[in-house]
């Protein structure tokens, strides 16, 4: 028998990966349950796993797969509600949807440490108008696995919106020190702007207001086998 937390957590799983194609974050899954630390979502999944309704995925994002449901749940109910974060848009291969539009591929973009990113236009990519919001954008190459518990991947090619602001809780690239660039969360606190990953084993940056200028939104995301 499962607690009210097991049980809503798993259906709160199920159904992001019926919804999205991928579990959820440890972030989404916190909120959306409503707890205050990873912690306890850690202690659920265990005890779910121990259960034999979910298992791990070995190296992979969001590696969680639903193995079974509880006699009294009806496999497509609902999520408990949905929780903050990207999901995102991704071509997979060459597929191409309607109405394509050349981006400009400006350069590599640290999901990790910081690194160097806008660099001058070369080549194009083809993206169809339904990844695209309004105004313009360019497009970025994903260094490094900072950003996975999003579905962003190394090797990914990232569509930015051009952008100068963005609200706390929006995946930016953002701009230190006029030097380096990194695609991270951004969340403001006070006089502060914190740059936060999607990979528990990167920390938390941590930088004043002024030191941070906002290069663009990431509005969706292209993946090559």
């Amino acid at each position: 028998m499962l607690t009210k937390k097991q049980h809503d957590l798993l259906l709160y799983i199920h159904s992001c990966i019926d919804k999205n194609g991928v579990s959820p974050s440890f972030d989404e899954m916190k909120d959306a349950l409503d707890l205050k630390s990873k912690s306890g979502i850690h202690r659920l999944i265990k005890a779910l796993e121990e259960r034999g309704f979910i298992r791990r995925i070995a190296h992979r994002a969001r590696a969680l797969e639903v193995v079974k449901m509880p006699g009294d749940v009806i496999p497509s109910a609902p999520p408990l509600r949905k929780a903050a974060g990207f999901t995102p848009s991704v071509i997979e291969g060459d597929g191409r949807r309607l109405a394509p539009t050349a981006v400009p591929l400006v350069g590599r973009i640290a999901a990790g440490t910081p690194i160097t990113a806008l660099q001058e236009e070369g080549e194009h990519v083809d993206v169809p108008g339904d990844l695209m919001a309004g105004g313009t954008h360019y497009a970025l190459e994903v260094k490094g696995d900072s950003m996975i518990n999003v579905g962003i991947n190394d090797g990914d090619i990232v569509i930015i919106q051009h952008a100068d602001t963005a609200e706390s809780g929006d995946i930016v690239v953002a701009l230190v020190d006029d030097e380096e660039a990194t695609l991270k969360r951004l969340r403001k606190r006070g006089d502060t702007i914190a740059l936060e990953a999607e990979n528990d084993a990167y920390e938390t940056r941590i930088y004043g207001a002024n030191r941070v200028k906002v290069q663009g939104k990431l509005v969706s995301l292209m993946r090559r086998y």
